[in-house]
């Protein structure tokens, strides 16, 4: 676990768009609550490390593209999507992982700091079952660097997503 370097509010340490889109849902309260790091927490592990909570508590913020179409996937951060659940899920010939360009164009945010709400684009989200094993997750601020906890059920409703089974199991 390491320290989140001290900043004079929370606003500060999330990226700009996603603390407007804070205070657009109501959400400003959340602000103050977003933990800046020194080192990334790009990936799902260095974010449990950093904050010092369970893999699991992480939700990833994963962009496929299904028939060209992006879609958001929030996923817990100890489980893998699997395309074929999310490709039953929309009805879609083909889903495959979005390449950066299309994951920067849709959501505004690079890979590593992508927030679960307040993207460019509207896009169609799918919300893992498994977010809601925990009473808080928590999610990236819109930098490789930032985090916010919620309470996964706040978080689904706020991103507009939809409830699915999309993890991939042993095989």
């Amino acid at each position: 676990m390491s320290t989140p370097e001290t900043a004079a509010d929370g606003a500060q340490a999330a990226h700009p768009r996603f603390a407007e889109a804070l205070t657009g849902l109501g959400l400003a309260d959340v602000i103050p609550l977003v933990r800046r790091f020194p080192e990334a927490t790009r990936t799902a592990q260095e974010a449990a490390a950093a904050i010092g909570c369970e893999l699991s508590q992480i939700c990833k913020s994963l962009i496929f593209a299904a028939d060209g179409v992006p879609v958001l996937v929030l996923m817990d951060g100890a489980s893998r999507v699997d395309v074929d659940l999310v490709r039953r899920e929309l009805g879609a010939e083909k889903v495959t992982r979005a390449k950066a360009d299309v994951v920067r164009e849709t959501t505004g945010y690079a890979i590593g700091g992508i927030p679960p709400f307040g993207h460019l684009t509207r896009t169609r989200v799918l919300a893992d079952r498994s977010l809601l094993d925990h009473d808080v997750v928590w999610a990236a601020a819109g930098n490789p660097h930032a985090v916010f906890p919620m309470d996964p059920k706040s978080l689904i409703a706020h991103a507009g997503a939809d409830l699915v089974d999309v993890r991939e199991t042993a095989r």
